[in-house]
């Protein structure tokens, strides 16, 4: 059975001071859709910036001077370093603060933290993403992972689902992917008030009808609101997923990072530690972490 835990994650870049963050300069500013921005990065130190490394799932602590810190998930991908890509939704008084910053701004970053996703585990797999809403921002860390090395995945098919097209996260990238020999992307809303949207118009379970699934081979990758586990973790489970193969990407509101405040509990486990990838088999043993 497949195991997660903190001994698969990436080291943490710290020094003496585990609270101490580092600093990086926001080099890029995209605005992707309202109150939600990509906000690329990187570190001040040079070896640091190249040197820095993580796996596909884990967090950053990113501080902003003057108004605290937040976890926020990395949406870019290890196999393309130097830089750290973020997708940033305005929230509270910490995401309020960044929002207001220029470029060439510079914030404190620490981590990274969380298990993430096994990618050597799934190497040799089918791999199925399949998000909805916001969760696309964490799971496009493992999509372009997966492009980056192709070769070291079957077939891989991304499946995405939002309310309306204004709200899609990174609809321009993704709708770009559509046409690609090496993988399927399917992309849906709910409804689309413009009636200029040139994809799939349904809920997102119905992009199950359109795929070639074996789910022996597939590791699935989920994240979304709790609706979206509730009847994608259900048609899962009809195909014949292993509870071991379905991996869902569970966000708490993480404060420490490294496990001491207790404040990203849930049961027995820390998101911060034990996450923010977790099996079905977890989900079960710990029905309240969904």
């Amino acid at each position: 059975m497949l195991q997660l835990s903190e001994t698969q994650a990436a080291p943490v870049f710290m020094t003496a001071n585990p609270y101490q963050p580092h600093m990086a300069r926001i080099v890029r500013i995209y605005r992707m859709v309202e109150d939600n921005y990509v906000f690329t990065l990187r570190f001040l130190d040079d070896q640091l910036a190249s040197a820095f490394s993580y796996r596909p799932g884990q967090f950053m602590m990113l501080s902003v001077p003057g108004a605290g810190e937040a976890p926020i998930s990395i949406s870019s991908s290890p196999s393309r370093p130097g830089i750290l890509e973020l997708c940033v939704r305005r929230v509270g008084r910490v995401t309020n603060a960044l929002y207001r910053l220029p470029n060439n701004s510079v914030v404190g970053l620490r981590g990274p933290y969380g298990n993430g996703f096994p990618v050597e585990t799934m190497t040799g797999n089918d791999l199925l993403i399949v998000a909805g809403g916001l969760g696309m921002a964490p799971l496009r860390s493992l999509m372009w992972y997966a492009l980056d090395n192709r070769d070291d995945f079957r077939n891989v098919t991304l499946m995405y689902g939002v309310k309306s097209p204004a709200q899609m996260l990174f609809r321009e990238e993704l709708a770009s992917l559509v046409g690609r020999d090496d993988m399927q992307c399917l992309l849906t809303v709910d409804s689309d008030p413009t009636g200029t949207w040139k994809h799939h118009i349904a809920l997102l379970p119905k992009l199950f009808d359109y795929a070639t699934i074996t789910p022996a081979t597939t590791y699935a990758a989920v994240c979304g609101p709790p609706v979206v586990y509730k009847f994608v973790l259900q048609r899962l489970l009809e195909l014949g997923f292993s509870k071991d193969r379905i991996l869902m990407s569970l966000e708490r509101r993480m404060k420490c990072g490294v496990g001491k405040c207790n404040h990203c509990s849930v049961g027995y486990k820390l998101t911060c530690l034990h996450g923010p990838i977790f099996t079905y088999w977890d989900a079960i043993n710990l029905p309240e972490m969904i």
